[in-house]
């Protein structure tokens, strides 16, 4: 327990390893189709947000528990 954590009395729960992980960008196959290139970026695009949104759910969860303000 960290001094700060002592202080305020609230032990946070840990950070779910899916949350600091980053998307990598799609591979650049040579000779691959520009669209199929472009289809999997969405995708990872796609997983990125998902897990932004999963993020943003997870830090408003706890503000609602602890009752802190923003």
């Amino acid at each position: 327990m960290t001094k700060g954590q002592a202080a305020a009395g609230v032990l946070l729960p840990t950070l779910p390893e899916d949350l600091r992980r980053q998307e990598p960008h799609a591979a650049v196959v040579e000779g691959q189709p520009l669209i199929s290139i472009l289809a999997r970026e969405r995708q990872a695009l796609d997983r990125a947000n998902a897990r932004q949104a999963r993020t943003v759910q997870f830090y408003d969860d706890l503000t609602t528990r602890y009752g802190a303000r923003r």
